[in-house]
């Protein structure tokens, strides 16, 4: 792995700094794996939580674009960005009104998504030749389908943890990934 970092397209005086912060690396890694294990941990307050965040970051986006409809009115859009604006600020106030009914959307549309993607997929790795990738194509878009089908199937109880458990998943997995690199960092010196 020491030779990975030697790859790395940087001038040699930030490959040093960067090593000198190998501590940090692996405590960052260390943090986002326990909030990882938090969130899967309890799911459904993950859930909500990220349902929230993403409310919130729809109301200021909202406000953001009804402040640059003023700031642009001459460009002759005015009333559609303060419509769009609205309609942002409107439905972040309604997913922060009920966080619960926007988890039970959210999921829908992912697990609709997971299903068509993992048809695609398998229309596409059915047309690749039997020499390479075609074997992992098809065992991923065979995986993705299933867990839209579960998803769909247990849906709407899925609503109260898919969010949170992705989310706990990934954070898990970020963090091993920010720890090796920080070993891998010590490591080499």
């Amino acid at each position: 792995m020491t030779n990975l970092l030697n790859e790395i397209n940087m001038p040699p005086q930030n490959m040093h700094e960067l090593k000198k912060h190998w501590l940090w690396t692996i405590i960052f890694g260390v943090f986002l794996a326990l909030a990882g294990g938090f969130a899967v941990s309890s799911v459904l307050f993950s859930t909500i939580a990220s349902v929230i965040v993403v409310g919130i970051a729809m109301i200021l986006s909202g406000f953001a674009e009804v402040l640059h409809g003023f700031k642009m009115r001459t460009w002759g859009h005015f009333f559609w960005m303060l419509a769009l604006g609205g309609f942002y600020i409107f439905s972040g106030a309604m997913v922060m009104r009920n966080p619960l009914l926007a988890a039970s959307f959210l999921t829908l549309l992912l697990g609709a998504s997971l299903i068509a993607s993992g048809i695609i997929r398998t229309f596409i790795g059915i047309q690749i030749p039997t020499a390479g990738p075609k074997f992992f194509l098809l065992a991923s878009s065979i995986l993705t389908l299933l867990l839209g089908a579960i998803i769909i199937a247990q849906w709407p109880t899925s609503s109260l943890w898919v969010i949170g458990t992705f989310l706990g998943v990934d954070l898990f997995f970020v963090g091993m990934a920010w720890i090796g690199v920080g070993l891998t960092l010590k490591s080499s010196g």
